[in-house]
């Protein structure tokens, strides 16, 4: 079968009083899956998730639930008929209640409220702690009650506004592995919103990358990492870097690295100037390669290393490799490209434009929004 269209945004424009904040958005989410609005502070992914909760008004646009219309220009569905549940960042619990009364509040007039609780209660792992208060719970315990309390109506849809942020790195890192398998178990649709990549592609089917009001692109978190649309999106998601080149066919560029091809045609001319993405996992180990760039600098990191090299030419690359390849500062190693994702596009400028060194020609990026 075939999945069914939950949440549909076309042509969406929406904000704050007369300001637009989001502008021309397009998306759509299937019952079942796990979307997530991703991107810096003031890039809009708030303000959608506020217009798809009916609490602010849409410019232009709709917003369609089930195949409802839910909100347009002109007209707003109140919040509490669309059948959406919401986990806020700070949990907002009533903190005159205990656990279970707040996991009941949705739900007052439920025939069998008694066994939702208890059935919310087992499923966020907070068995045996109804009758506690907020303030008796750890951070991670409160975001649960939040998520039980949204869930136990059972919603069409829940929105998770940076729900983890609140958290140490080690928690969040657990609890949105843990949020992603109770929405799962239940086949609950939900869209959240963070500006942490690692939260986005644990939690998320697919995530919506934002820039300026604008989305960049929708797509599943491997998509993302490996066919960005945009210069943008493949700065903005992982690690790594441009190189300058030259297609010499539609099939192949030209770049300090040596001539390199990957799995597709590239439809600028032969001749064009091209921006060639690279990321640290496409420099692999390769002992008997010509190409021996000297490593500057290192990091462990576990089960890999991050190498730092420095070609012939002045250029700094990244490399990932297993760490049981222990090479030193100041050896020269040998590695090859293997890319099958060579991601390209048009030369943007001037690179070494762009760099302290008029002689380099690689642009490294590295974000950690």
């Amino acid at each position: 079968m075939s999945p069914s269209l939950l949440l549909s945004l076309r042509d969406l424009a929406c904000g704050y009083g007369d300001q637009r904040v989001v502008q021309n958005l397009n998306l759509h989410l299937n019952a079942g899956d796990i979307g997530c609005l991703l991107g810096s502070s003031g890039c809009g992914k708030t303000t959608t998730l506020r217009a798809i909760a009916g609490f602010e008004p849409v410019h232009a646009g709709e917003i369609r639930l089930a195949g409802e219309v839910i909100s347009r220009a002109g007209f707003t569905l109140a919040p509490e008929k669309r059948r959406i549940g919401m986990v806020f960042q700070d949990y907002a619990l009533f903190p005159h209640l205990t656990v279970a009364q707040n996991i009941a509040f949705g739900i007052a007039k439920h025939p069998q409220q008694r066994r939702v609780i208890e059935e919310m209660l087992e499923l966020v792992k907070l068995d045996g702690l109804g009758g506690r208060y907020p303030h008796e719970l750890s951070g991670g315990q409160q975001q649960r009650v939040a998520l039980a309390r949204a869930l136990a109506p059972e919603p069409q849809l829940l929105l998770l506004d940076e729900p983890f942020s609140n958290l140490d790195v080690e928690l969040r890192r657990r609890l949105s592995h843990e949020v992603r398998d109770i929405l799962k178990s239940r086949g609950t649709s939900a869209i959240l919103v963070t500006h942490d990549q690692e939260e986005a592609f644990a939690v998320s089917d697919h995530v919506g990358v934002f820039k300026a009001g604008c989305l960049e692109q929708w797509d599943t978190p491997y998509n993302l990492y490996h066919e960005p649309q945009t210069p943008f999106v493949a700065s903005f998601i992982g690690q790594g870097y441009f190189i300058r080149g030259q297609l010499t066919s539609h099939e192949s560029v030209s770049t300090e690295l040596g001539e390199l091809r990957g799995n597709r045609a590239y439809s600028m001319a032969p001749g064009s100037a091209v921006d060639v993405l690279l990321r640290p996992d496409d420099i692999v180990h390769a002992p008997n390669s010509p190409l021996r760039p000297r490593i500057v600098g290192k990091s462990f990191l576990g089960a890999s290393t991050l190498y730092r090299l420095q070609l012939a030419t002045g250029s700094q690359l990244e490399a990932i490799f297993p760490s049981h390849v222990d090479h030193q500062v100041g050896e020269d190693v040998g590695v090859a490209v293997e890319a099958d994702h060579l991601v390209v596009f048009p030369a943007q400028g001037s690179v070494a434009a762009q760099l302290p060194n008029a002689q380099v020609s690689v642009r490294r990026y590295s974000t950690s929004h």
